[in-house]
């Protein structure tokens, strides 16, 4: 009997064994990946305070924190939580549609790039749309990215003074702004989009449930695909041209 598969497109499968384990690996051992999204989105409701918590005690956030936060809100899914895609897949290019994530040794850097900056207060209150697209565009898990770098967007939106209403966004035109800031870094693509949804900061104590409360966030969508592994001299050639067009902004 064929694995369980709701959806129709190919199921992404960056370790090569869904057929024994499931879908990457989860605790479950699930291939239904409509039950997989629905255990994601469960976990994330469960943990999304104490993700919250543990940023509020941090004076500053770095990448730990965003890793320990992955760890924090899909642990009870994942045995690789809180693992980036430099240890877990560290040979593949990973991408959604045509927009290629960073290459893995290069994850840290964009996550790092938007720390710095997104606890630049100024910074942050004018481009917030900048922050989220190299979150976005550093990817750093091999699922849960969307829920994770939200909830640090919004730590660094909390610190700055101000929110982002989310609620009040569309999923499809808020996407296709992320697509254009992944592509086009900088140019003020999603940084436009977000300017009408600026609100006052919302406080600690409401931070969790306004971001619990946005619809769309069960993971439904496109999904990553596997591109291909590093030693195809095309991928090198993209990922040598995406690092060009970067410059050294994320060094």
């Amino acid at each position: 009997m064929p694995p369980i598969c709701t959806r129709k497109t190919k199921m992404f499968d960056p370790f090569g064994d869904f057929d024994r384990c499931g879908y990457l690996r989860n605790f479950a051992g699930e291939k239904d990946i409509d039950i997989i999204k629905h255990l994601e989105h469960r976990s994330f409701l469960a943990k999304i305070e104490q993700a919250f918590a543990q940023l509020v005690e941090k004076e500053t956030l770095s990448y730990s924190d965003v890793l320990t936060t992955h760890g924090t809100i899909f642990s009870a899914v994942y045995p690789w939580a809180g693992q980036d895609r430099n240890r877990t897949a560290p040979h593949l290019a990973i991408s959604k549609g045509d927009v290629l994530f960073a290459h893995p040794n290069d994850v840290q850097g964009a996550i790092a790039y938007a720390l710095r900056n997104g606890q630049d207060i100024q910074f942050m209150a004018d481009k917030p749309g900048e922050i989220m697209g190299y979150l976005a565009y550093g990817h750093p898990f091999l699922d849960g990215n969307g829920r994770t770098i939200l909830v640090i967007h919004a730590e660094l939106a909390q610190r700055a003074g101000f929110s982002v209403d989310w609620g009040a966004t569309n999923k499809t035109n808020y996407l296709t702004a992320l697509t254009e800031e992944i592509k086009r870094p900088g140019k003020g693509h999603l940084d436009n989009y977000l300017r009408p949804f600026i609100r006052e900061a919302l406080g600690v104590d409401a931070l969790a449930s306004h971001i619990a409360q946005i619809k769309g966030l069960d993971g439904e969508g496109a999904s990553d695909k596997v591109l291909g592994e590093f030693s195809d001299p095309s991928l090198q050639a993209r990922y040598q041209h995406e690092k060009d067009r970067r410059g050294k902004a994320q060094a």
